[in-house]
């Protein structure tokens, strides 16, 4: 067969030809992709995800996650500014705070809440970095945004890891972490496998406990029970049905029912009159028939308490159906737990009108100081009274949920293991913070608004102050009393 020569002109192009074809089917998609990055970039390390666009990711406060959040995120982008322009003179590390910030109906906190968390973690920052805590080193405060429902949480997650190394940013400590659910849950363990400190601010979800790195500055759902169970005793309650959510993913609801179940009963007449009634609220066309159907069970039941476990945004479901009950001649009253305190203030005020007594256990309020001023911080809780600084840095912002409290609370926690770690190990890294937090206990208690706080080895706060707390006609948070854990108030020293 005869041999086929190419002469050299076209063999160059042929190979050229090649290449070009070769690179092109490289470049081409790794263009696309650059395109595609830079089109969803909605601010330095924060992008559009989902088919919402929603903006998640972390930011110094340079990116504004929602137009309610513009005057806390000025304040914390200036005081970070400040911290990294002194890092010649003080050293600095970051803290996160991190949660859903950007919310739609299907998540149980509400734009107040979580922008009354992101007040008082402001707080704790500035108290640390130049306030009445000033310490050293100094805190950078980042902003971590996981989207509504945490849907988005790997990447925010990803973001917060990829900071842990970065020079700018040194990030040792994530605190908020979000309410009790499997995608919060596994967000936690993910920080946690990575080494980073971590503080819940009002994560209450009893089977949330014995991971390395965290703690949480509020009481557990058992805490709560206790002390809501204690409280009816003391009023002469004898009868109770609890209504629970059934949703496998809300682990708030069933470690919240199972505890008052628990706990209420007794030998002394204490008892449950009808099995747990239970709705679904992942069963979106569904569950507020389930709740429209109790009324006329609670009638024949005839309890004098009605225990509800289950998110603020349902209990104004259940209220409306109570309040159109077949029984009108019988009054109920109602006790739930704290995820009332992230009902909006219009909410609140629709849930007072409902005509049903609503009492429930919270994790903070403004009030507590001046009923156990032995138990909670003075100075901490000074900043939360009238005229305090969140007063006047905030005005026209109500904070009876106590959201604010708790969110400063959880920073002030991270930044006193910062300043603990500094002092007494001289490395400050996610591992030496989370070691200081099980040295918090005597003199070095952190000196939290809604209460002194220590840690037990599980993560949970020791002995802390439960508020019961009335829901008033204006629907504004009346303190009652201060419990404790087990439903005895705190002994005085």
């Amino acid at each position: 067969m005869p041999r086929l020569e190419w002469p050299l002109h076209i063999v160059r192009r042929v190979v050229i030809g090649v290449l070009v074809v070769a690179l092109l089917a490289v470049a081409v998609p790794l263009t696309w992709k650059w395109i595609e990055e830079k089109r969803a970039r909605c601010g330095d390390g924060v992008v559009e995800k989902g088919d919402d666009h929603e903006c998640v990711g972390v930011t110094d406060g340079s990116y504004v996650f929602a137009d309610h959040l513009k005057s806390v995120e000025k304040k914390i982008k200036a005081e970070n500014d400040r911290v990294e322009e002194n890092t010649g003179k003080e050293p600095y590390v970051s803290v996160a705070y991190m949660t859903s910030f950007t919310l739609t109906d299907d998540d149980s906190n509400s734009e107040e809440s979580v922008r009354h968390e992101l007040e008082g973690a402001y707080l704790a920052q500035y108290r640390h970095n130049r306030g009445d805590l000033s310490s050293s080193p100094k805190i950078k405060l980042l902003i971590a945004n996981v989207g509504s429902s945490a849907a988005h949480w790997e990447h925010t997650v990803d973001e917060l890891i990829d900071r842990m190394t970065s020079d700018r940013d040194k990030l040792v400590a994530v605190t908020g972490l979000g309410p009790s659910t499997d995608r919060s849950l596994s967000a936690l363990r993910r920080l946690s496998d990575r080494g980073l400190a971590l503080v819940a601010s009002t994560m209450t979800a009893t089977n949330i406990e014995g991971i390395k790195g965290f703690v949480r500055v509020s009481p557990t759902n058992v805490d709560e029970a206790y002390a809501a169970s204690a409280y009816l005793k003391k009023q002469k309650v004898r009868t109770a049905v609890v209504v629970q959510d059934a949703a496998r993913s809300n682990y708030y609801a069933k470690t919240l029912g199972d505890a008052f179940t628990e706990v209420f009963q007794d030998t002394k007449g204490h008892r449950l009159v009808a099995d747990r009634m239970t709705y679904d609220s992942s069963v979106r066309s569904a569950w507020e028939n389930e709740l429209r159907y109790m009324p006329g069970q609670l009638c024949d039941q005839k309890p004098e308490v009605v225990y509800f476990a289950g998110r603020g945004k349902h209990l104004t479901r259940f209220l409306d159906s109570l309040a159109n009950r077949p029984c009108q001649e019988r009054k109920f009253t109602v006790i739930t737990g704290d995820d009332t305190s992230n009902l909006t203030a219009k909410e609140l005020a629709h849930a007072a009108d409902s005509g049903v007594r609503v009492l429930y256990t919270g994790l903070a309020h403004p009030d507590m100081w001046r009923q156990d001023p032995l138990h909670v911080s003075g100075p901490s809780a000074g900043h939360f009274q009238p005229g305090g600084s969140m007063d006047k840095w905030f005005p026209g912002d109500p904070r009876y949920d106590g959201q604010a409290i708790m969110g400063h609370d959880a920073v002030l926690a991270a930044a006193h293991g910062i300043q603990m770690a500094a002092g007494w190990q001289g490395e400050v890294s996610g591992d030496a913070v989370a070691r200081m937090f099980h040295q918090m206990d005597g003199r070095q208690q952190v000196a939290g608004a809604s209460g002194f706080i220590s840690f037990q080895n599980n993560g949970n706060p020791r002995n802390k102050a439960i508020p019961i707390l009335h829901l008033n006609a204006r629907g504004r948070s009346e303190l009652v009393e201060v419990s404790a854990p087990r439903g005895e108030p705190p002994r005085k020293q």
